[in-house]
């Protein structure tokens, strides 16, 4: 039996990157698999890539930072697949802005799609697990950056924090519903985002990620491919009875002093 046999996985996030890892491996894993994204061509082909592989897979169109829209991404998932075993948050923004830079619209757009989206996509995912009186699990992306974080990702540490606390609350508020809510808080990965990125904002060329890899203690970023598996561990009952845990998953020791 695989990790996930026929459970429903609801990945935010999920046409591309870390996501789009995820997808693949839910869906290896034996899962149904609804992906969100706001772009459809790279949505659609990874829902293409899936249903090729023999997997049931859906593509929802959706801007997580429109609530509406987030929510109608659960209410499409549980038409399509009947309903919401698993949930993963992986939408992300992650552009730039320190204390006193950061404008009064883009401290409200890392908190629309950081924050905000997570808490009515777990609104949405934790009801209908309760509607049905069945056991459920949702795993956060959240990252290392919460803790403290570089002085020019001010509102997106202020957004991942925000989203470290609301975990542990809504694990704390449905335990004895037997919905289990962990996060994870990733370190440096290599994913299409990232390098749109440092190609943006750090001046990084065609080597950025041998130059990057020069100062991490693995001698290279962290893989999408394996914080997916990761995902799918604590999305699955392999993990047992865990929950309201933020998992450090990084190569650098938080807290620990060179």
């Amino acid at each position: 039996m695989t990790l996930l046999d026929d459970k429903v996985v609801l990945v935010s996030g999920g046409s591309q990157g870390l996501g789009a890892a995820v997808a693949r491996a839910a869906a290896r894993e034996g899962a149904s698999v609804a992906v969100t994204g706001r772009r459809a061509e790279p949505g659609e082909a990874l829902v293409a890539e899936l249903t090729a592989t023999g997997a049931q897979a859906a593509f929802v169109r959706t801007d997580v930072a429109d609530v509406a829209q987030a929510q109608a991404s659960v209410a499409a998932t549980v038409s399509r697949f009947g309903r919401v075993d698993c949930l993963v948050n992986c939408a992300g923004l992650t552009t730039r802005g320190s204390l006193l830079d950061t404008s009064p619209e883009l401290f409200d757009a890392h908190m629309a799609i950081n924050l905000r989206a997570p808490f009515f996509l777990m609104q949405g995912a934790v009801a209908d697990m309760l509607s049905r009186q069945a056991a459920g699990t949702i795993v956060n992306i959240s990252s290392t950056s919460a803790h403290c974080g570089q002085s020019y990702l001010a509102p997106y540490v202020a957004a991942k924090a925000g989203l470290t606390g609301l975990t542990r609350n809504a694990a704390h508020a449905h335990r004895f519903d037997r919905i289990r809510i962990n996060g994870l808080n990733i370190g440096w990965t290599d994913t299409e985002g990232e390098d749109a990125t440092q190609r943006a904002f750090h001046g990084g060329g065609d080597d950025w990620r041998e130059q990057a890899a020069k100062s991490l203690p693995m001698g290279r970023l962290g893989r999408v491919g394996e914080i997916a598996d990761f995902v799918v561990f604590l999305l699955s009952e392999r993990s047992g009875v865990v929950t309201g845990s933020v998992i450090d998953w990084d190569q650098n020791v938080i807290g620990a002093i060179n």
